[in-house]
């Protein structure tokens, strides 16, 4: 049995045809690519992970995280890429309940992370963020040069990616070979990816759009990019000129128009913009088109789902919707009680179905049936309708997800780290409209009797507990929160009195 997702990004590329350039003009081939995918596995295979077990990774972006993710797949295992910004204690819950068989961190992080991965029966290994030092990065370099990939089928696992939950307990979505192995070669075919393209890769790879999406479609083509460890809107301008396709958050998109030296001229090449993690302004869509003379395409997607529409290549890209659903996946809008189907125009909740929809929860059944309809739709929880020509347009979401610069927080999270701080009574997380980011965290808190707690506290308080991108961009006090009959909490009313919080 063939290594299904291996086959598809790897198979059949020419040895002397640059996968990745630096910002510095250093350069990797295929050939020299798949040697150093080869050398990690066989390192794989010595610390003892088989096939089906969880490989972990808090690690800097790099040539050698790369790496590590290939390597894995090829090893039979599945990846779990975490976000650098992730605290121990936050780590503590994912390797604890993955239970990696290695768990990959940076050198600084080791002291603080060992005894967390002894707990959860994980080998522990650094990477340096040149991506060839520390520990991990020794072994992966010292073993042979060839490896036969593992057999993986369609529906074995090839990834877990954790999405936080309303509960405030994250979710691990389980990715397999289909999902991924699908979604890049539909990817790679709509948006008209050839050998060709010269992709600026600027996004974190812990994240389903720059991992999935942006990698393994280049992969799949057999197509270079230039990457770079972070975002800085100068360095995209200045390298335009060497790449054809961008893909990005809205912020990318932003921070871009407020260089004066973005214009058509630069844009040239440039042969397509991608946006999508986060709802991108119909101002900055406009903007941009008068600037440079393109329209970014705006497509949707989800950490179960990889992506599921898209605007199309040729023809109109709609400012203010996500396109149409792509290839080989279904779309449906219902009734959020009673599950009925309702027709277009009408809003109602977003479902997804095809060879992209994740596996399930990992270890989570009852979650998994509850966003797994029997028929094979996924439940979104976002609330959308479809237009009259079949694009989509996301409205809202039926949870109380927040958006921040591309990455989810989900309120419950931050209130249980904000109610654990000393003085506070109660607490409510609502996003509200931010320039940079689409929406800024902002916390509303009732204080205990006579409390000394003012915002600064409460965020100090926070900076080790949790990401930054979670962390209250702004604290506000109040007497007493908002509730209705129910006792539930009105957190529309708060969206409203705030809503001007993050304002420049």
């Amino acid at each position: 049995m063939a290594n299904v997702l291996i086959d598809t990004l790897l198979a059949d590329k020419p040895r002397d045809k640059v996968i990745v350039e630096l910002a510095d003009g250093a350069q990797l081939t295929y050939h020299q690519f798949a040697a150093a995918t080869a050398r990690a596995a066989n390192a794989l295979v010595s610390l003892g992970v088989q096939p089906g077990d969880r490989v972990a990774a808090q690690v800097d972006k790099s040539i050698g995280a790369l790496v590590l993710y290939l390597a894995t797949i090829r090893a039979g295992a599945a990846f779990l890429p975490l976000n650098t910004a992730y605290t121990p204690a936050e780590i503590e819950y994912f390797i604890g309940d993955a239970e990696p068989a290695l768990f990959v961190c940076r050198p600084q992080s080791e002291s603080a992370l060992r005894p967390l991965a002894a707990a959860a029966g994980a080998r522990l290994h650094t990477l340096d963020a040149d991506g060839r030092g520390g520990s991990w990065g020794e072994l992966a370099q010292a073993g042979a040069a060839e490896f036969d990939a593992a057999a993986r089928g369609d529906d074995d696992l090839a990834a877990i990616l954790y999405t936080s939950g309303t509960t405030g307990r994250s979710k691990g979505a389980m990715l397999s070979h289909r999902n991924l192995a699908s979604n890049a070669l539909t990817l790679a075919q709509y948006w008209q990816f050839s050998a060709e393209d010269v992709l600026l890769h600027a996004l974190p790879i812990f994240h389903t759009h720059g991992l999935f999406v942006a990698i393994n479609t280049v992969l799949v083509a057999g197509a270079s990019m230039i990457y770079l460890p972070r975002f800085e809107a100068r360095e995209l301008i200045a390298l335009m000129p060497r790449a054809s396709v961008l893909m990005g958050v809205p912020t990318f998109y932003t921070r871009l128009l407020d260089e004066p030296a973005l214009n058509a001229e630069v844009a040239r090449n440039m042969r397509l913009f991608v946006s999508g993690s986060a709802p991108l302004l119909v101002e900055t869509h406009r903007a941009f088109e008068a600037r440079t003379g393109h329209a970014i395409l705006e497509r949707y997607g989800m950490t179960e789902t990889c992506m599921n529409t898209s605007n199309p290549y040729d023809g109109e890209r709609r400012a203010g919707t996500v396109g149409f659903a792509l290839p080989d996946v279904e779309v449906r809008v219902s009734e959020p009680e009673s599950g009925a189907q309702l027709p277009h125009g009408e809003v109602g909740m977003l479902e997804v179905r095809g060879p992209n929809v994740f596996k399930g929860y990992w270890r989570m059944p009852d979650k998994t049936r509850a966003e797994l309809r029997e028929d094979g739709f996924f439940i979104t929880g976002d609330l959308a309708q479809i237009d009259e020509r079949g694009y989509v347009i996301i409205v809202g979401r039926g949870k109380d997800l927040i958006i921040s610069g591309g990455y989810n927080v989900y309120p419950k999270e931050v209130e249980i780290q904000v109610d654990a701080v000393p003085g506070v009574l109660e607490s409510a997380v609502v996003g509200v409209p931010h320039p940079d980011f689409g929406e800024g965290v902002v916390a509303v808190v009732v204080p205990e009797p006579d409390a000394q707690i003012d915002e600064t506290s409460v965020i100090e308080h926070l900076s080790e507990r949790l990401a930054r991108y979670k962390q209250p961009k702004r604290v506000f006090f109040v007497d007493a929160l908002p509730r209705n009959a129910m006792g539930k909490v009105q957190k529309n009313l708060l969206r409203d009195e705030y809503k001007d919080a993050c304002a420049r």
